[in-house]
C-alpha cells in the first residue's frame, strides 16, 4: 500500500484476525482435549457401574447367565433389561470369549464390526484396558474401555463400553464454525476502526504535510508550524522542522542580500568599463588587433551587464522588493514592439518569423516592461535554437476570460530529460544544442519569463519534442490576480 494509513489498518486488521484464529484454535483444541477427557470418563463410569450391577445381581440371584432358543449363553433378561438404559456401546463377553450381551448402539453394528470389538474384549482376563479404534469397515472411530469382570461369577469374561467420538468433536467443531462466522465480521471491525484509528493518529501527520507544502519557496519561510502543547513523536516533529525553517530563512535571506548587493555593486564597475571600452573603440588609428580585442571585451562586458540585470531582477522578485507597475494595456501594442526586435533577430538568422493577433482590442492590466521582456526572452530563445530556414510562429488569442501567449519554433527541440530543469536558473542545455554553438546565453532568462508569468497571477508552459520544435505557452488572466506562491 502506497499510504501509512493504510499499511496501519491492514496491520491492525491482520494483527486482529491472526489474535481470533489463535484464539479459535487454541480454544479448539482446549475443548476437544476436555471433550475426549469427558467421553473417557464416562465410558469407564459405564464400564464400572455395569461390573458393578453384575455383582450385585450375582450375590443377590447366584447365577446370571441362561441359554436361549438356540442354546447360546446369554444375559439373563432381568439384568438384561436394566442394562439397556446405559447409553453408547457396551458388550458383555463369557469367559470364552462368546457374546453375552449388547446394548442397543452395539446390536445396530454388523456382525464384523461386532467380532471386532469383541475381539478387544478378550483375555488377559485382568485388569482394565483403553484406546481408540476404528470399526471396519467404514464404522465410526470410537474410544473404548474394557472392564474384566471377577466378581460375578466365573461365566463372565469382560465388559467393553464405548462411545463414537463425533459425540466429542461435535461440540469443539460447532464452536470452530462459530468463530469462522464471526472472524470475516471481526475483520470488517477491524478495518473499520483501523481506519478511524489511524485517520485520527495521523490527521495531525496530514495537517503537518498541508502546511509544509503551503511552504513552497522561499519567500514563504517566515511562517511557522503550529506546535501542539504536548511534546509527542508529533510535536517534536513540529518543532524541529520550525527550527529547520528558521535556519533556511537565514539562509535564504543572506544568500539574497548577498546576490542583491553584489549585483547591485557590479552595476557601476561594468559601466565604467563599458564606457571605456567604446571609447577606446573611437579612438583613430587603432591597430586592428587592439580593435579586435576591444570588441571581445565589449561583448563581455554586455553579457555580463545583464546577467547582472538579471541577477538583481530575481534578487529583487525573491525578496518581493521587485513591484510591478500593472496598467490596463493592448497586449497587441506590446507584441508589435516586440515583434520588430523578433524580425530583426530572425532575419540574421536565416529564420521565418509569423505573428498572429486578433483583431479586437486585447486590454489586460499587466506591467509592459515586464510582458515585453517576457515575450523578447522567448522569442530570443527560439531564434536561437532554430536552424536556418526554419519557422517561428508566435500567436496571441484570448477566451473564458484568460489570455495565452504562445510561441512556437520548428527547431531543435528539448529532450525529455531537460524539460522538467528549463526554468532552473543557471541551467542550460549542452552548447551543442544551440544554433551557432556559441556561449549565448546565462540561464536565466526562462526563470525571468516563469517569475514575470507568475507574477501576473499567469503561468507558463512548455511543450517540445526532439527535432520537432518547442512550443511556449504563456496564459494571463483578463483581470488582475494575485501572484501564485
Amino acid at each position: 500500500m502506497q499510504t501509512l494509513r493504510g499499511r496501519l489498518t491492514a496491520s491492525y486488521s491482520a494483527a486482529l484476525a491472526l489474535t481470533l484464529a489463535a484464539f479459535a484454535v487454541l480454544l479448539y483444541l482446549d475443548r476437544r482435549s476436555a471433550s475426549y477427557q469427558d467421553l473417557d470418563q464416562r465410558i469407564q463410569s459405564e464400564a464400572t457401574l455395569t461390573a458393578g450391577i453384575l455383582a450385585e445381581s450375582y450375590r443377590a440371584r447366584g447365577s446370571l447367565v441362561r441359554a436361549d432358543t438356540s442354546g447360546r449363553p446369554v444375559l439373563i433378561a432381568d439384568v438384561a433389561g436394566l442394562l439397556e438404559a446405559v447409553p453408547d456401546f457396551l458388550i458383555i463377553t463369557a469367559r470364552d470369549g462368546s457374546l453375552l450381551f449388547a446394548s442397543p448402539d452395539a446390536r445396530a453394528l454388523t456382525f464384523q464390526q461386532v467380532e471386532q470389538l469383541g475381539r478387544l474384549a478378550r483375555a488377559p482376563f485382568s485388569g482394565r484396558a483403553a484406546g481408540t479404534v476404528r470399526l471396519e469397515p467404514d464404522g465410526p472411530r470410537m474410544h473404548y474401555a474394557v472392564h474384566y469382570v471377577v466378581e460375578a461369577g466365573p461365566q463372565f469374561g469382560a465388559i467393553l463400553a464405548g462411545a463414537n467420538v463425533r459425540s466429542a468433536e461435535l461440540g469443539p467443531e460447532q464452536l470452530l464454525s462459530t468463530f469462522a462466522l464471526i472472524l470475516p465480521l471481526g475483520l470488517v471491525s477491524a478495518l473499520l476502526v483501523g481506519s478511524w484509528i489511524s485517520r485520527r493518529a495521523l490527521e495531525p501527520v496530514d495537517r503537518i504535510i498541508t502546511e509544509v507544502r503551503e511552504i513552497s519557496d522561499g519567500r514563504s519561510l517566515h511562517r511557522r508550524l503550529a506546535e501542539p502543547m504536548v511534546k509527542d513523536e508529533l510535536g517534536r516533529l513540529a518543532e524541529t522542522l520550525n527550527q529547520m525553517m528558521s535556519r533556511l530563512e537565514r539562509n535564504f535571506a543572506a544568500l539574497r542580500r548577498f546576490t542583491a548587493d553584489a549585483s547591485h555593486e557590479l552595476k557601476t564597475p561594468l559601466t565604467v568599463l563599458r564606457a571605456g571600452v567604446e571609447r577606446a573603440i573611437t579612438t583613430p588609428n587603432m591597430p586592428q588587433d587592439t580593435l579586435a580585442a576591444l570588441e571581445e571585451t565589449l561583448q563581455e562586458i554586455k553579457r555580463m551587464t545583464e546577467l547582472v540585470d538579471a541577477l538583481l531582477t530575481l534578487a529583487r522578485a525573491d525578496e518581493g522588493t521587485a513591484p510591478l507597475h500593472r496598467a490596463p494595456v493592448d497586449l497587441r501594442t506590446i507584441i508589435e514592439e516586440a515583434r520588430e526586435t523578433g524580425e530583426l533577430l530572425a532575419e540574421q538568422a536565416g529564420v521565418k518569423m509569423d505573428v498572429a493577433t486578433p483583431p479586437d482590442p486585447v486590454i489586460v492590466p499587466v506591467d509592459a516592461s515586464r510582458i515585453r521582456q517576457l515575450i523578447l526572452n522567448l522569442l530570443t530563445n527560439a531564434v536561437k535554437y532554430t536552424p536556418a530556414g526554419g519557422r517561428v510562429r508566435m500567436q496571441l488569442v484570448h477566451a473564458d476570460g484568460r489570455v495565452t501567449l504562445t510561441v512556437a519554433d520548428t527547431g531543435i527541440g528539448i529532450a525529455p530529460g531537460d524539460l522538467p530543469h528549463i526554468f532552473d536558473r543557471f541551467w542550460r542545455a549542452d552548447s551543442a544544442r544551440t544554433r551557432t554553438g556559441e556561449r549565448s546565453g546565462a540561464g536565466l532568462g526562462l526563470a525571468i519569463c516563469k517569475w514575470i508569468a507568475e507574477a501576473h497571477g499567469g503561468q507558463i508552459e512548455v511543450v517540445s519534442r526532439p527535432g520537432r520544435g518547442t512550443t511556449f505557452t504563456v496564459t494571463l488572466p483578463r483581470e488582475a490576480q494575485p501572484p501564485q506562491s
